[in-house]
């Protein structure tokens, strides 16, 4: 774990120059001359850094607002190629950057200071340990106010702004405060090629006062480096992806097993399956250890998905009981209805549960319920 916190000193003049471009895999590149001029609107920090998330095949950033953020996503939008998606809140944003990076080697979400990072960070932590390099960007503190003992909003009310970092520093592999232009270049680079190498997430925080500004360091090629090739094994590889390939070439639509971020989803044109089991309470708590916190008030899930739908967008919603009813609910999900964002609200008994997750619970409570050893 490495952490980066940009120098104080006021900008110098820097000159234009030629380094090598990103690496292809395990290869560095011939050095190529830039195309980005020295004091064009494409120099400014917040292209720079929508650029180098383009140029890693980040083409989807997800995004909730925050007032310390508003200037970076204005950069980060008129980057052609990146497609701002906004989100509902903090940890549906990391969430859906750690399924991006899933299916796209890399993912990136952007939030803001504080009060939105430490609500991503359960979602950076879950990606820490599935391997997953996730970019997190922070809308930070305007940069003159480092080392002031001000107390900002979104703060804890204590003159320190570091809360957010010490959190981060534990779930990704590299932290970079940016808080200066001078060196904001290397940090930005240094921080998503230590993500692909690492595949891990980073923390990469810019001030709120410097997105707008060109440097002419933003118009040099990244910062290069060394990706090692990756073994993996040929034949194992190759019948996971014909399996995979079989499956997915019979479904109609793709199938998705809960249910965040619907309005997203709707304002985004989605054409999921979503079905939510609806059991009434915490079943694997249950096997677990039984006990009446385990029962929850109970919602219609279904209206709550209509009311979300509001008229605007395609959906369709419907809510089943019976075996014979989810078949026909999904026939029109993958027909009539196959151009709609699709709801099924799945009723089943509390302990409608599989033979597994009952042998499961009953080792996990085994387990917890182990007495002290002996002093």
């Amino acid at each position: 774990m490495d952490t980066q916190i940009g120098s104080m000193d006021s900008c110098k003049s820097a000159t234009c120059t030629d380094v090598c471009s990103l690496p292809t895999n395990g290869a560095v590149s011939t050095v190529q001359n830039s195309a980005v001029p020295c004091n064009s609107v494409e120099s400014t920090l917040g292209r720079h850094l929508a650029r180098r998330l383009v140029q890693i095949g980040v083409n989807d950033v997800f995004s909730v607002p925050g007032d310390f953020n508003l200037t970076l996503l204005d950069h980060l939008i008129a980057e052609p190629g990146l497609n701002l998606v906004g989100c509902c809140n903090e940890l549906n944003a990391g969430y859906a950057a750690d399924g991006y990076a899933r299916a796209r080697g890399v993912g990136a979400c952007v939030v803001t200071f504080t009060v939105g990072g430490l609500s991503v960070l359960n979602a950076i932590a879950g990606a820490c340990s599935e391997n997953l390099p996730v970019i997190c960007i922070v809308g930070g503190p305007n940069s003159n106010d480092y080392g002031t003992n001000r107390i900002l909003h979104h703060t804890i009310g204590l003159p320190d702004f570091t809360q957010e970092l010490r959190c981060f520093q534990t779930v990704t592999c590299y932290q970079a405060v940016v808080n200066n232009l001078e060196d904001a270049h290397e940090l930005i680079d240094t921080a998503i090629s230590t993500a692909l190498k690492e595949s891990k997430p980073v923390y990469i925080s810019v001030s709120c006062n410097l997105p707008a500004i060109p440097h002419p360091t933003f118009s040099r090629e990244p910062v290069p480096f060394m990706l090692s090739p990756k073994v993996s094994n040929k034949m194992g590889l190759e019948a996971a992806v014909e399996a995979a390939a079989e499956f997915l070439n019979k479904a109609v639509k793709p199938v998705m097993v809960t249910a965040q971020d619907v309005s997203t989803m709707l304002r985004s044109g989605q054409k999921n399956i979503i079905f939510l089991i609806n059991n009434g309470g915490y079943t694997i708590e249950v096997e677990i250890h039984d006990g009446p916190y385990n029962v929850i008030k109970n919602w219609n899930y279904t209206a709550l998905v209509d009311a979300i739908h509001n008229g605007e967008g395609n959906c369709w919603t419907t809510k089943v009981r019976y075996e014979e009813e989810l078949v026909e609910a999904i026939e029109t999900a993958t027909g009539d209805k196959k151009d709609c964002l699709c709801f099924i609200e799945v009723i089943v008994h509390k302990d409608d549960t599989s033979k597994e997750l009952l042998e499961w619970g009953s080792r996990v409570s085994a387990a917890n319920s182990r007495p002290p050893n002996p002093q």
